[in-house]
């Protein structure tokens, strides 16, 4: 049998649909099939290889740590140098009161370990999430999920989890006394790349203040370089209480954080003992990763060019079909009339070597996410293509 047979046979699915491109290689911005074909990687694997595939110094950086250990014991009780490393590496580029860094496996349970951490600190209940927001599939993430298509199905969830308007200044009245915490996209990511306005998100910031709420703020996808600045919440003069990372932390590798204040985290080292506790959360091999991702994004100055980057992949873009491009920095929605048209244009671009993706919760556009070290040719060469392609599909 083939492959993709022993695939569809073996292993569980996500969709009906897989794109099912048989991987041999990967290298910079591109993933090779086996047939030797090449796809320009547009979504650097759902915002995670924003230093590109094998970057240099990742794969230096794992070849020596595969050298000294492995797995050794549960996060938090040896001292293991690619851990405190990293978080001396992530305190010196976060600004105060991100000073304390907790290491786990994912997106989705650095979510949840911030819910916890926030009901924990306040001793408070309430949460209040954003309408159309993604924050992972577990239990507690997707209780704090806008997208009611993905929940209904795994209902009952979280209890007093309450939904507002992302970027309307109405609803922040929603934060009262009562709630523990305040989960926030900086920018809104599945929801098609929406960002906010600077005023909206000092007016959270202050309404957090004003009743005692923590301000948790999701850069799974935003962060490290994405949006032109090395954090997204640099944009708006704000600074969160809790900080999730993950995806692109670790250069590929599978990983994920939250960050906060040392009064804030050291609520989960008692009453009880052992508030989060996670057995291969801060793999060395990962943390190892990690720290040679930063250094290859201040290496090569990504954050600096990645505006640059963004505004040149946008110009090659223009087509009467656009109904409107959402950008910030090398994150992009490109939206349409409908969603047929989308699934249309992405399955065109993937027969000629391009791989764009679609929104789980905004349908009617596109994503683009290209790593932010992708050359300017390549960045065009794939932005001209796309747009020959929406002429193709939309006439």
């Amino acid at each position: 049998m083939s492959a993709k047979d022993d695939f569809l046979k073996y292993q569980a699915q996500t969709t009906p649909f897989p794109v099912s491109i048989e991987v041999s290689h990967a290298e910079g911005s591109f993933i090779y099939d086996v047939d030797g074909k090449a796809y320009a990687d547009m979504v650097s694997g759902l915002a995670v290889t924003n230093v590109g595939h094998r970057h240099p110094k990742v794969i230096a950086a794992i070849e020596a740590q595969l050298k000294k250990y492995l797995h050794v014991m549960p996060y938090g009780e040896f001292i293991q140098s690619p851990q405190v490393n990293l978080a001396r590496k992530l305190n010196a580029i976060l600004p105060s009161g991100l000073d304390v860094s907790y290491f786990v496996n994912s997106g989705t349970e650095a979510n949840e370990a911030a819910l916890k951490l926030a009901k924990r600190y306040t001793g408070r209940r309430k949460i209040v999430s954003c309408l159309k927001s993604y924050h992972g599939s577990t239990h507690g993430s997707l209780s704090v999920s806008g997208n009611e298509k993905k929940k209904y199905a795994f209902r009952p969830l979280l209890p007093e989890v309450y939904f507002m308007r992302f970027n309307e200044m109405a609803d922040l009245e929603i934060i009262d006394s009562d709630t523990a915490c305040v989960i926030v996209e900086t920018i809104q990511g599945d929801a098609g790349v929406r960002i906010p306005t600077h005023s909206y998100m000092q007016a959270l910031r202050k309404r957090c203040d004003d009743t005692g709420a923590l301000l948790i703020l999701d850069e799974i996808q935003a962060g490290f370089g994405r949006t032109g600045k090395l954090f997204a919440f640099e944009h708006f003069g704000i600074v969160p209480d809790i900080l999730t990372i993950a995806k692109s932390i670790a250069g590929g590798m599978a990983m994920g954080a939250f960050v906060s204040s040392k009064e804030i985290m050291k609520s989960l080292i008692s009453d009880p003992i052992l508030g989060h506790i996670t057995t291969f959360g801060g793999h060395p091999v990962c943390c190892a990763a990690a720290i040679g991702n930063l250094e290859a994004i201040e290496g090569e100055n990504m954050v600096e060019t990645c505006e640059e980057k963004g505004a040149l992949l946008e110009s090659c873009l223009s087509h009467p079909a656009i109904i409107e491009i959402r950008r910030i920095g090398l994150m992009f929605a490109v939206e349409f009339s409908s969603a047929d048209l989308v699934y249309k244009i992405v399955d065109r671009c993937l027969e000629k070597g391009i791989i764009a993706f679609y929104f789980l919760s905004c349908p009617e556009s596109f994503r683009l996410a290209p790593p932010l070290n992708m050359s300017d040719e390549d960045l065009v060469k794939a932005g001209k293509t796309i747009n020959e392609v929406i002429g193709e599909i939309c006439g």
